[in-house]
Formats: structure tokens, sequence, C-alpha cells
């Protein structure tokens, strides 16, 4: 089965090297690599992966800058196969990644999402282990795995924190385009994805094989947005409404954890000190608001 793997970049040169790399390294060979360049300004790293002469791989450099967002949504269009992901430009994917989401994918021919395990690393690619990272493998549902996940204690769990790495999920291709990514949001759309396909009667298997590396690093879009509160009201939005949503179809237990949406404040008081040092007002305003109102 040909798997594809979208790829929408802008960002560091040499992280997005390593990311390629790694996804044709896979000992699945049979896969397609789409690049969306969303018009970063140097096309050097478009030249070099159109170099490549690989004829797995696609490459795309949009008409004009859609942001993270709208460029989610040109890749989902883009998408053929039956499961495809949105991998980040500069994360890596182990040798046996996509061998085992397929092996997982027939194993639970009815799964929505598939989640393996993930190790994190630094921006020089560094072992890392930093306080949100400890905070998902503590809160990470427990028992045998891979284990399907699906329901009120799944939305439940989601709530309480969102324990999965964005990268690399792997969507079915025909549930993610029924419910749609938000394109009004820049850096949560994976949580509000989650929590509907939760919501809606979709499963997510959960797996303890570790086959991808998640990059967590400063400059980051989830970093940046972070310090500035901008992720948190976002967070606040998508947490509100789904505690609407599920208050509304009886899921109390799940409604509540969205309405507290615990973890999410402690993470906007851990960025504090940051906004503090950076001098960045506005950015403390809305985090003390996530964090107390």
């Amino acid at each position: 089965m040909t798997f594809d793997i979208m790829l929408p970049f802008y960002g560091r040169f040499d992280h997005f090297q390593v990311a390629v790399e790694s996804v044709l390294a896979q000992s699945h060979r049979d896969i397609r690599l789409v690049v969306v360049d969303d018009v970063y300004p140097d096309t050097a790293p478009g030249e070099w992966v159109q170099s490549l002469g690989d004829d797995r791989v696609e490459y795309h450099r949009n008409a004009q800058n859609l942001g993270v967002s709208r460029n989610y949504l040109h890749c989902v269009d883009l998408m053929r196969s039956p499961f495809s992901m949105l991998m980040g430009g500069d994360d890596v994917m182990l040798p046996g990644f996509v061998e085992r989401v397929l092996e997982l994918a027939a194993r639970f021919p009815d799964v929505d999402v598939i989640q393996t395990g993930v190790t994190v690393i630094g921006g020089e690619g560094e072992p890392s282990n930093p306080l949100a990272d400890r905070v998902k493998t503590l809160l990470r549902p427990r028992g045998a795995k891979p284990a399907q996940l699906r329901g009120e204690p799944l939305a439940t769990s989601l709530a309480r924190a969102n324990w999965t790495y964005f990268p690399s999920l792997v969507w079915r291709v025909e549930t993610i385009r029924r419910i749609g990514f938000r394109a009004d949001l820049d850096v949560v759309q994976d949580i509000a994805m989650l929590l509907e396909i939760a919501r809606t009667g979709g499963s997510l298997v959960l797996d303890d094989d570790v086959h991808f590396r998640y990059r967590r690093h400063s400059s980051s879009v989830s970093a940046t947005t972070a310090v500035s509160g901008a992720r948190f009201d976002q967070e606040r939005q998508v947490f509100d409404e789904a505690a609407a949503a599920f208050e509304a179809q009886g899921w109390g237990r799940a409604a509540s954890a969205a309405s507290r949406r615990m973890t999410s404040r402690l993470n906007a008081i851990s960025q504090l000190p940051l906004a503090l040092r950076a001098g960045d007002a506005a950015g403390r305003s809305s985090l003390l608001r996530h964090a107390f109102g």
C-alpha cells in the first residue's frame, strides 16, 4: 500500500534535510512524499529536494504564502492514500515508522488516528525531556499497547492533557476531510480535530513502540505562540466549545475536563517567566487570563 507523507515546509534548511532524508530511509519503500513549500524566502531547500531525483518525492511551492492553517488544508487536498500525515519539517521519522503504522491500520481496520511511540529531541538533535513532555508521559493512557481508544474515555483523556504529537499522527483521510481542519486555528488544529473525532464516534490507536522523533525548540510555531499567549487563546476557545458540545451529548466527565482544561492552564503558568523576561505585557496578560480566568 502506498502511504502519503505530507510535509508542509517553512523553516530551517538543515532540519528540513534531516526530515526528508528520514522519510526516504523508510523500510517500507512504497511511499509518496509531498513537500508543500509555503513560499519560504530561501529557495535553496526546494532546489535541494528537487535535485534528489527520487520519483517518490513531489515538490510544490505555493503561489502565495497561505499560513499554517490554510497550508494544512491544501496538504489534505493533495492526499491520495487512505491514511496520511502532516509531518513537521523539523522532525525525524525512524526507519520502521511507515511499516508499523500500516501494521496497526490493518490490525484495527476502523481506526481514525494512529499515534506511535515518540521521543523528543532539541534544536540540534540532542535528547530532550522538558516539563511539557514529562507531563504528556505522565498523563498518557496506561495499559497494554497497542490499544484502541474511543468515546467519552478518549475525549476525557485528551481534554485533561493532549498527550499526542501532531506531526507524528497518522490520520484516516476520509475522516479528516469529513470533519475538516479549522482554518481559524494556527496551532491547535490537532486537539480540535481529535476531540471532534472522539465526540463523533471515531477511535485512536495508541502504540508504545517508538518510531518518531519530535523536535522541540524555541523557534517553533508552537513555542513562540505559547509565550505570546496566542496559543492559549485558541486552546481556551477550543476547550470551551468542546465542553458545550460534550455537555449537550451527555458526556459529563468529558465536559468537566474540557471546562477545567487543567494542564492547559498549568502550561500557561509555566510560560509566564519567559513572557516576563521578554517584556511582553500583552503575552503576560493573555497567559494570566488563560491560567486564572
